[in-house]
C-alpha cells in the first residue's frame, strides 16, 4: 500500500494522482460495451445466449421454477434466518422512507396537488456467477417494494447453468417472480429495450463490475439509472491512538476483497498505528480465500496516509467522498457533522463496513463511488417514485393571476402564451 505524508510538500499532487489513476481504471472499453448493446437490440435473445456462453458459460435465459425450488432447498437453514432478520430490518428502516402527497388550495379555490407515483416496472441486478451477494437482492428490491413497483425483475448472472441458494431465497423472500440467469452488458441492454423472452423495464438499478456501469450509462435516456454510480467498492477509514490495529486491519481486507479495483484508504494523525495496521494487513491476509484479489486491490489502490490534523483529514473526506467512512477515533461525535460528502458513516469502533454491507442494521449497502457522493445518496425508496404536478384552476383564479402571467409572456416575446391566457379570463 502506497504512504502518504501530508508533510510532503507533493502531498496534495501525489493523492490527486492516485485518486485520478484509479478513475481511469474504472473507465471501461466503452467501444466494446456499445457493441455488445447493439447485438442485443439487433439480434435479441440469440445475441444473450451467445455472451452468456462466452462470459459465464452459461446457456439459460430463464431458470426453470423446480430448478430455483431445488437450489433454494440447498441452503443452510441458517443462512435462511440469517437472510430473514436482515430483510425484516432493511424494510422496517426504509418504510421510514416513504413521501405523503401534498395539496394546496388558495383563496381564489385553485387546487394544486403534487402525487408519488410508484414506477411501473424496474430490474435490479445482482452481481453473480463466481460470487453470492443476497443481500443485494434485498438492498434493491425491498426500497422498490415499499415504494409500490409491481413489477420488479432481477437478473444475476450465473456459472454454467448453476443457481445461487442464496440469491434464489433472497429473491423469493421479495416475492420476484421474473428472474433471468444472464449478466453484463448484454443483461442490461437485453431489460432496456427488451427481447422476446425479455420484456423492458422503466428502470435499471443494482451494484455491478466496470463493464455494466459503463452499459446501465450508455442506455440511459431511453430506460431510467440510479442517481448515483454504484461502481466497484470504496472505504476510508479515520482511525486514532485508541483504535485496535487487527480489527481495522480486517475492515480493509473485507472490502479489498471484493475486486481488484475496490479503494482503501486509511487515514491517522497518529504514525505508530499506521504501521500496525500495515503488519496485520500482511498477517491477515495468508487466512483469507480471496486473498489473491484483496491483494491487488491494496496494491494498486490501496492507501495509507499520516495527516497531522483535524481540519486537514476533514478536508480529504470531503474531496474524496467515500463510498463507506468509518469513524474509528474517539472524538468522532464532534467529527461527524462536518463530513459533506459520503454515502454512509459509521460511527465509533463497533459499527463496522462489513455490518452495513449485508443490511443487517437496516440501512441500504448500493452506495455512491467514484466520488459521486457529492452530489448522489444511496439507493433508497425515492429512486423507485415519481413525481406528478395536478392543477386545477378555478375561473376567479385564472382571472386573479392571469395578468401576471399575461405580462411576463409578453416580455418574454411569446405572444402566443399571453393570448392563451387571456382569452379564458373574463372580458371587461
Amino acid at each position: 500500500m502506497k504512504i502518504l505524508n501530508s508533510y510532503n510538500k507533493n502531498f496534495e499532487k501525489i493523492l490527486e494522482n492516485l485518486l485520478l489513476k484509479r478513475k481511469k481504471r474504472l473507465k471501461s472499453n466503452s467501444v466494446s460495451v456499445t457493441k455488445i448493446i447493439n447485438d442485443i437490440k439487433k439480434n435479441g435473445d440469440k445475441a444473450i445466449i451467445k455472451y452468456e456462453k462466452k462470459f459465464n458459460k452459461n446457456n439459460v435465459i430463464i431458470p426453470k421454477s423446480n430448478e430455483i425450488n431445488k437450489a433454494i432447498r440447498l441452503l443452510d437453514k441458517k443462512v435462511k434466518i440469517a437472510i430473514d432478520k436482515a430483510y425484516n430490518r432493511i424494510y422496517k428502516f426504509h418504510s421510514l422512507q416513504k413521501f405523503r402527497n401534498i395539496s394546496l388550495v388558495d383563496k381564489y379555490k385553485n387546487r394544486i396537488d403534487y402525487k408519488y407515483l410508484p414506477l411501473e416496472s424496474v430490474a435490479i441486478y445482482v452481481p453473480g456467477s463466481s460470487a453470492s451477494y443476497p443481500s443485494s437482492v434485498l438492498m434493491n428490491a425491498i426500497p422498490a417494494i415499499v415504494a409500490g413497483v409491481k413489477r420488479i425483475v432481477m437478473l444475476n448472472p450465473c456459472f454454467k447453468g448453476k443457481l445461487n441458494p442464496a440469491v434464489m431465497y433472497a429473491a423469493r423472500k421479495c416475492n420476484i417472480k421474473e428472474i433471468y440467469s444472464i449478466g453484463g452488458p448484454s443483461a442490461i441492454a437485453a431489460v432496456a429495450y427488451g427481447t422476446n423472452k425479455i420484456k423492458q423495464v422503466n428502470k435499471i438499478v443494482g451494484p455491478g463490475n466496470v463493464y455494466v456501469a459503463a452499459a446501465k450509462k450508455e442506455v440511459f435516456g431511453d430506460v431510467g439509472i440510479e442517481s448515483m454510480s454504484a461502481g466497484p467498492s470504496e472505504i476510508l477509514i479515520v482511525c486514532d491512538k485508541t483504535s485496535n490495529p487487527e480489527w481495522l486491519a480486517s475492515d480493509l481486507i473485507g472490502q479489498a476483497e471484493h475486486d481488484i479495483l475496490a479503494q482503501c484508504i486509511l487515514i491517522s494523525k497518529n504514525v505508530n498505528i499506521l504501521n500496525q495496521i500495515k503488519k496485520e494487513i500482511f498477517k491477515q491476509l495468508k487466512d483469507v480465500p480471496r486473498s489473491s484479489i484483496a491483494k491487488k486491490s491494496l496494491e494498486m489502490n490501496g492507501i495509507l496516509m499520516y495527516i497531522n490534523s483535524d481540519k486537514k483529514i476533514l478536508e480529504i473526506i470531503n474531496k474524496i467522498g467515500p463510498e463507506h467512512l468509518e469513524l474509528n477515533i474517539r472524538n468522532y461525535k464532534s467529527f461527524a457533522p462536518r463530513i459533506k460528502s459520503a454515502g454512509s458513516i459509521c460511527l465509533g469502533k463497533y459499527a463496522v463496513m462489513a455490518m452495513t454491507d449485508y443490511g443487517v442494521p437496516g440501512t441500504n449497502h448500493v452506495l455512491p463511488t467514484n466520488m459521486t457522493s457529492k452530489y448522489s445518496s444511496g439507493l433508497n425508496v425515492s429512486e423507485f417514485v415519481k413525481k406528478i404536478s395536478y392543477i386545477n384552476l378555478s375561473k376567479k383564479g385564472i382571472e386573479s393571476l392571469g395578468p401576471s402571467v399575461i405580462t411576463l409572456a409578453n416580455y418574454e416575446g411569446l405572444a402566443g402564451h399571453a393570448l392563451s391566457v387571456k382569452k379564458r379570463m373574463r372580458r371587461k
